[in-house]
């Protein structure tokens, strides 16, 4: 697999996310710049310039026509994807670390942090698809802080009747989109704080990855976890693969020690493990740091991975991909 290499960010990347169709890839990083571009061939299509600080997390639409942006400068923003406008902007007491959309598109949420007196919080919002999609409310639907540990991460689950959420103590849980009520919670999910939560295509089950250096497959009725894949470094994200029984999983040792750590003792490789058996099946090299964020394509044509080293690796997987057998080895890049 030879990488598409992707150079439009001048810091380290925080969410690489595609849109359904999978022709399009959206970055965000550490600058205040938000870019989005062709996956078949890496062109940038164009930017989404409006924000003042650190872009957290990026969530596009089903329909790809709107674009849900969180930011450090305290705010979310609502862009029309076609033209790059800003249709909206909410401004909070505190930085947006995740947003998300449901699977109709209806309701959209967003998590701010816990910092200066302010508790953390989830918001959501009822989303207008109408016209120019320019009239969009400005007070959530609900809103709620989870009791304890905030939450650092957080999905859909299907039907968007309830919220997944990822905590920093390691805990999973499930909240009722409306009320706010906890329905239910896994507190030893994980040992150490949940980086990410992608749901599988069906949303059955979804994967979870975390400081305490595994990535967990949990089911999403009652949160129980299904597999864990152990590694030797922290982890930021993990994903499901489509067609294949894969879990892909990146992460490294912290950016702070970078400067001192090979690229091979830093662990900087995105790893691929067989979901049934738990085993690792294979490595893709290429990043100078830490892996913070991976995407998939929804038909499980490619990959995506976002480093600290600012750059985006889009991988289209071989024909011997498709063909090998279920438990077959890939074939690592050089």
């Amino acid at each position: 697999m030879k990488p598409i290499l992707l150079s439009g960010h001048e810091r380290s990347l925080t969410q690489v996310v595609f849109n359904k169709e999978g022709d399009l890839l959206f970055t965000a990083s550490k600058d205040d710049t938000i870019n989005v571009w062709f996956s078949s061939n890496g062109e940038r299509l164009g930017t989404y310039s409006g924000h003042n600080g650190t872009v957290w997390s990026l969530a596009c639409d089903s329909q790809s026509k709107l674009l849900l942006s969180g930011s450090a400068d305290n705010t979310m923003k609502l862009w029309d994807i076609k033209t790059g406008q800003c249709l909206k902007t909410w401004e909070f007491p505190t930085a947006v670390k995740r947003v998300a959309w449901s699977d109709d598109d209806k309701l959209a949420l967003c998590i701010t942090e816990q910092r200066s007196g302010y508790q953390g919080a989830i918001r959501v919002y009822e989303m207008s698809h109408e016209g120019d999609c320019k009239t969009q409310p400005d007070e959530p639907i609900s809103q709620f802080s989870p009791i304890g540990s905030k939450a650092t991460v957080a999905a859909f689950a299907p039907l968007g009747h309830e919220i997944i959420t990822g905590h920093e103590s390691g805990k999973v849980a499930l909240f009722d989109t409306k009320t706010g009520e906890e329905i239910e919670s896994n507190e030893r999910a994980h040992s150490g704080t949940v980086t990410d939560l992608q749901l599988s295509p069906d949303g059955t089950y979804f994967v979870t990855s975390s400081k305490d250096k595994t990535a967990r497959i949990h089911d999403t009725k009652n949160l129980a976890v299904i597999k864990t894949f152990s590694t030797e470094t922290p982890l930021n994200s993990a994903v499901i693969t489509p067609l294949k029984p894969y879990v892909i999983v990146g992460g490294g040792q912290d950016a702070r020690s970078v400067t001192t750590t090979s690229t091979r003792s830093g662990k900087f490789e995105t790893r691929f493990w067989h979901r049934v058996f738990e085993e690792e099946v294979g490595r893709v090299r290429g990043h100078f740091g830490p892996i913070n964020t991976i995407a998939i394509h929804p038909e499980g044509k490619a990959f995506a991975s976002g480093g600290e080293d600012g750059y985006v690796r889009v991988h289209w997987f071989d024909e011997s991909y498709f063909r090998a057998r279920p438990y077959g080895d890939l074939e690592p890049e050089d």
